[in-house]
């Protein structure tokens, strides 16, 4: 399977840009947490807010990653 160019960009950015690495690693650290609370059968109140909490953090996170995206690939675009 070969990797689309978006993919390409990601993977770039991942060696290339530390705050890109660094809110990877932490959406990454978000969706594992999310998946602990989400296999509980009964999750407490407090557990349920954290799992909220996650998801906004997380589309948070998603957001930023696509804003430096996207101006990589303007700069990309406009040879900068």
């Amino acid at each position: 399977m070969s990797m689309s160019t978006a993919d390409l960009l990601k993977a770039e950015l991942m060696t290339s840009n530390q705050e890109y690495r660094e809110l990877a690693k932490e959406h990454h650290r978000c969706e594992g947490r999310l998946e602990e609370i989400n296999a509980l059968s009964h999750p407490s109140q407090e557990e349920m807010v954290e799992a909220a909490t996650l998801k906004k953090r997380k589309l948070q996170l998603k957001d930023k990653m696509e804003q430096i995206l996207q101006n990589y690939k303007k700069n990309a675009v406009s040879g900068h």
